[in-house]
């Protein structure tokens, strides 16, 4: 299923949003500058659960064992990676952004982020794979966002195998398919590796539960002009 569009029009300018796309495609085209020393850059900038853990228990933290866990989720495997993670983005991102506010979705964008890469270290703590990508930070997205409109409409798009429908379903329909096919695809790699097939789909669960259970404290508190206080 792929969103196209949502009926849940943001009553302010989503700049934060449009901000994190932006810096989402201008590291993509860096990455796509570096020729032969993309690995090593990836390497570096993404999290590695075994390097991460190796320093953690060797006492050898600094700047470099905690930034891949910011970096990682700027970067990107190939431009289907980079398009998918932007569409839902830009779908879903704007109206979360309108309920927290522009400097509450910063900081909420982050913490789901980081705290998706955490889980998928956690689950697959054995992994010398890089992780990279912004699904886990927007996993956190959908999570705030099925919550808090439940019945906005998505205009998706469900492909077969020789042609597709384009039909609107529930926020609360289409999310929650999403993120029992992530529980699915998730149980189902752990025999295998949990990044089995190249998804961290414990980093797609892991952000989506932030976003469940962080959306009600950091929504914009709403102000009451008339009523008296004591």
């Amino acid at each position: 299923m792929i969103p196209l569009r949502d009926t849940n029009p943001s009553r302010t300018v989503p700049f934060v949003n449009y901000v994190i796309i932006g810096l989402n495609v201008i590291a993509f085209l860096f990455e796509q500058s570096l020729g032969r020393n993309l690995d090593e850059f990836i390497f570096y900038f993404g999290v590695v659960p075994v390097r991460f853990l190796d320093q953690v228990a060797s006492v050898e933290l600094h700047v470099g064992t905690f930034l891949p866990f910011f970096s990682s989720m700027f970067l990107h495997g190939g431009w289907w990676h980079l398009i998918g993670n932007m569409l839902f983005l830009y779908v879903f991102g704007d109206n979360v952004e309108d309920k927290f506010g522009h400097v509450r979705y910063i900081f909420f964008y982050l913490l789901a982020g980081v705290a998706a890469a955490a889980t998928q270290v956690f689950i697959n703590s054995s992994s010398e794979i890089p992780m990279v990508g912004a699904s886990g930070a927007i996993a956190g997205i959908l999570g705030a966002y099925v919550f808090m409109f439940p019945k906005a409409k998505i205009t998706t798009l469900i492909p077969f195998i020789v042609f597709y429908q384009v039909v609107q379903l529930p926020a609360f329909l289409f999310l929650g398919i999403w993120f029992l096919m992530q529980i699915f695809s998730g149980v189902m790699s752990l025999g295998i590796g949990a990044d089995a097939g190249g998804v961290a789909w414990w980093a797609h669960i892991g952000g989506f539960a932030v976003g469940v259970f962080a959306f009600s404290f950091l929504q914009k508190r709403k102000h009451y002009d008339d009523v008296e206080t004591y």
